[in-house]
């Protein structure tokens, strides 16, 4: 696949309206969660841009309806969402009239920057925004295709998530307009909603990984049957161990994934912190076993003959970095300590 070829793909699901997922906290938050994880089992790459249009989306919904701006053209954008904040990346804002701002700076993690139309993104103020830099971050809705904006994807060196086409973006002077007031984006519900998200898309993966062996053991157990009627096939001692490993670990976390989707529903202005934590260490873990059984039990071939398969077990172990592993795992206890409760319990 080519860099930009996800872009395309995310540009025909919105096209085919296969991007207008319900929003979470609606009533139905599981069927949002399944067609990010059906995307997902597809391709990892594609599905980093799917879920980041669609989680501007309803970032955009959280903040009242804001109108989604078409320019020139009749075909919605395709957005990116991007909140990323390392040393020495950070985009400031300027006042510019009454309705926009100007932005300066870098933007780094940009998935998909040469491939999107806008992008929601973190800002701060700069010196004479008449803004308190304390109570950020902003979020700016910009156009990628104007003048000052520049695309830099000369460090994306990666293997995993290749496709994904991560830039560094450049903004000088570039005319914005804010959405929310300051600190809207992370202090909304959704946000926490959202960040489970992208558990379920860790999830659709491991699953596509985990049906690769099913297919596997399936031909096996054809390939060793007999002729008798009662005759049962052997799909391999080793592929029914990691058939039965990977049953035990999907089956828990997407009973997590359903039992987290139906308590944002029941509280959808509730905060989900707990939640996000909760699922996304598991499904990290889920994934990270998955991965190891599965490809224990298949050998070298699928991975050289396979290229879907492949690129799933190249792009999975870069995806779920973004759980914080063990950071993730204590400020999930934190949060324990300070509750009353768990859930635990039957």
């Amino acid at each position: 696949m080519s860099d930009v070829e996800p872009g395309r793909r995310l540009r025909a699901l919105i096209d085919a309206g296969r991007a207008e997922l319900p929003l979470p906290g609606r009533g139905r938050t599981l069927e949002r969660w399944s067609a990010l994880a059906t995307v997902a089992a597809v391709d990892l790459s594609l599905v980093k841009l799917f879920e980041g249009h669609t989680d501007a989306m309803a970032i955009l919904a959280d903040a009242g309806g804001v109108a989604v701006p078409r320019g020139t053209s009749s075909a919605a954008p395709a957005y990116g969402m991007w909140a990323a904040e390392p040393p020495g990346a950070r985009v400031a804002f300027r006042a510019s009239d009454e309705d926009t701002v100007a932005l300066y700076g870098v933007k780094a993690w940009c998935s998909g920057a040469a491939a999107l139309d806008r992008a929601l993104l973190t800002v701060w103020p700069d010196e004479g925004a008449h803004a308190d830099p304390n109570e950020g971050p902003w979020l700016a809705d910009v156009d990628l295709r104007q003048a000052g904006v520049t695309i830099d994807a000369s460090r994306w060196k990666a293997v995993g998530m290749a496709d994904s086409a991560s830039a560094s973006v450049r903004f000088d002077a570039v005319p914005a307009r804010l959405v929310g007031p300051a600190g809207f984006y992370l202090s909304r519900p959704g946000f926490w909603q959202g960040g489970i998200g992208i558990a379920a898309c860790w999830h659709g993966a491991s699953c596509a990984i985990a049906n690769a062996l099913v297919a596997q053991a399936r031909a096996a157990a054809v390939a060793s049957s007999g002729t008798g009627a009662n005759a049962a096939g052997d799909p391999g001692w080793h592929r029914a161990l990691a058939l039965g490993d990977m049953d035990r670990l999907l089956s828990a976390n997407a009973a997590l994934l359903r039992e987290a989707a139906a308590w944002i529903d029941r509280h959808p202005d509730r905060d989900a912190r707990v939640w996000a934590l909760r699922t996304r260490a598991s499904s990290d873990e889920c994934a990270q076993q998955v991965l190891r059984a599965a490809t224990r039990a298949m050998g070298a071939g699928p991975l050289c003959h396979d290229e879907r398969l492949a690129r799933l077990a190249a792009d999975l172990p870069v995806f779920i970095r973004q759980c914080h592993g063990d950071r993730d795992l204590a400020a999930l206890g934190q949060e324990l300590s300070q509750q009353a409760d768990t859930t635990w319990t039957l």
